[in-house]
């Protein structure tokens, strides 16, 4: 039997355990198949509300008095509502080509260029949802952190107040410089062409979409020398420039550490079956406030995302809720609830801290493991 897959979902085989997943897997569907249309209106409305008020409060935080409570205040809910926006880049990668082009533009000028993040460099999100990359050295958003000592968690967390400076070495040099030299240009489209947490993953740009991401270049290229005509013009200060700096640094490590409630992150490297995909991943159903600020739209469901990823992000609470009604008791999805996005990362780093340094999973992902 082979399970019913909207385009982004993964077709199970037709093994008896393939079967017996498919089985599950389609019980589950008719629980919730009235909920998979994206409501556009909703969309719209939250994006422009969370990115409106957050440049809002940008400008605030820049006029305020430095160190005034008001700007700490403007800071911290503004990168919270910019991480709110920016997290629609999740939901626009497993949009059908064509679905909401005018959502996917205004998001790109509102986020993805300011942030020097447009979505066309998340495509590659979809290879996360195919049994046969997931959780293994090709899956750009998977480390087995949960299966390698504790040094590779913090060499991860340690990444993310880089990651400004690698997104303006890659849109501001990078970019431009290998549209004249071929060589670089395979180069900077291998390795430097996604929007991946795997600092090993290596897979080429799609042809098809060259065209997309050569416009985004040039916007992106644009910005930057603007800001920099603006900062040697003395229109802005390098005091200012530092401050943006830090805006977008927490904003961007605001997902960069959510990233590690999303799975439990011990797989060695092998592929896994849909059911082991869905094991593998984490709702946070408790905590409220934090959860609500920590995993914006939809993410706080990220097994349920894996089960189905076409579900939009507003039919996730009451998708699981009916799971949670219908599923029986001893559901593999059941077990994928954590309570808080604590227990979630507490649990990693257990794990990790278990794990001696000779049986370290990492290894399977670094390029001298020899794996094709």
């Amino acid at each position: 039997m082979t399970a019913t897959a909207t385009p982004d979902e993964p077709v199970l085989g037709s093994s008896p355990a393939a079967s017996s997943d498919a089985a599950s897997q389609e019980r589950a569907r008719d629980l919730i198949s009235d909920l998979f249309r994206r409501s556009p209106g909703t969309y719209w409305a939250d994006l422009l509300l969370s990115a409106g008020s957050a440049w809002v409060l940008t400008a605030v935080y820049f006029a305020a008095p430095a160190w005034s409570a008001l700007q700490m205040a403007a800071f911290v809910v503004a990168c919270f509502l910019f991480f709110r926006a920016g997290t629609f880049i999740h939901e626009i990668a497993h949009m059908p080509g064509g679905q909401m082009v005018g959502f996917k533009r205004t998001w790109n000028l509102l986020l993805g260029v300011p942030f020097l993040m447009p979505w066309v460099m998340y495509r590659n999100h979809i290879e996360h949802h195919n049994h046969r990359h997931f959780g293994t050295p090709s899956d750009g958003e998977y480390l087995p952190l949960g299966s390698s000592p504790v040094i590779e968690t913090l060499k991860y967390l340690a990444q993310a107040p880089l990651l400004p400076l690698l997104m303006v070495v890659r849109f501001g040099v990078l970019g431009p410089v290998s549209w004249l030299h071929p060589g670089l240009r395979e180069w900077v489209l291998t390795r430097a062409s996604a929007a991946v947490s795997n600092p090993y993953y290596s897979k080429r740009f799609p042809s098809r979409d060259e065209a997309h991401l050569r416009v985004v270049e040039v916007l992106c290229f644009a910005y930057l020398v603007v800001i920099a005509v603006l900062l040697w013009r003395g229109s802005i200060s390098t005091s200012q420039l530092f401050m943006g700096y830090l805006l977008l640094a927490f904003t961007l490590g605001l997902n960069w550490v959510r990233n590690l409630a999303a799975h439990r992150y011990v797989n060695g490297g092998q592929r896994m079956t849909m059911a082991e995909q869905v094991a593998e991943s984490i709702n946070i159903t408790g905590q409220t406030w934090l959860t609500v600020a920590m995993f914006p739209v939809g993410l706080r469901y990220h097994a349920l995302h894996h089960m189905f990823p076409a579900l939009p992000y507003h039919h996730m609470g009451e998708a699981h809720r009916r799971l949670m009604q219908g599923l029986p008791a001893d559901a593999p999805y059941r077990a994928t609830s954590r309570a808080s996005f604590y227990a979630a990362v507490r649990e990693l780093w257990q794990s990790a801290r278990q794990t001696p340094p000779e049986r370290s999973a990492m290894r399977a992902w670094l390029p001298s493991s020899g794996r094709s």
